[in-house]
């Protein structure tokens, strides 16, 4: 007879590997924690670095432009609950598809968008969405967010993880005066920062 720590043991290890990983750059982390933080299904959502050809890069390098790394939000979540595509339509409705500059008031290569696709199926759903997207005629000019192959994640120093919930009035302040929301319902209207 299996005892109830042990069922609980294992209904964890179970929970655990079910869950998957999806690799998201946004421009600036900070802002990409919220809009996953709050769906059910996401467990946990990391600020860090991908892309790039340095091991274990700083903040101060990766924002530089020396590292090719961007900044990226990894999102863990369980997909029993909640689907990539939702993911991917989440992160399409909270940047600028069209800015390959940076975002917003962020700008250089740090910033710039991708999404990094873990597996094959993610490489597919994502090229589709991107696909989906330029059809649509929502936009008069080019998506200029490529969807790359997952490589290399690295976390950010501790003080950037959670940024929005530990700093909330200079997490604000910052959103606010970089024109993020602004320009987000300029292009997304009342789907800005959220789901479609």
């Amino acid at each position: 007879m299996v005892s109830i720590v042990m069922a609980d043991a294992i209904a964890d290890r179970d929970s655990e590997e079910r869950l998957q990983k999806a690799t998201f750059a946004g421009g600036c982390f900070w802002c990409m924690e919220p809009p996953y933080d709050r769906l059910d299904g996401v467990v946990e959502t990391i600020s860090g670095f991908s892309g790039g050809h340095v091991s274990e890069p700083s903040y101060e390098a990766v924002v530089r432009g020396v590292t090719g790394h961007r900044e990226v939000v990894q999102v863990i979540y369980d997909p029993g609950i909640i689907d990539y595509d939702t993911l991917l339509q989440v992160f399409w409705r909270n940047i600028d598809p069209l800015d390959d500059g940076g975002q917003f008031c962020d700008r250089g290569s740090a910033y710039r968008t991708a999404i990094f696709a873990h597996d094959a199926g993610q490489l597919e759903e994502a090229r589709a969405s991107l696909v989906e997207l330029e059809q649509s005629g929502r936009f008069d000019e080019p998506i200029v967010t490529p969807v790359i192959e997952f490589e290399n994640f690295y976390a950010a120093e501790d003080y950037h993880q959670g940024y929005y919930q530990n700093n909330p009035v200079r997490y604000r302040y910052y959103r606010w005066r970089c024109g993020r929301d602004a320009r987000l319902t300029e292009l997304w209207g009342e789907e800005a920062g959220g789901k479609p």
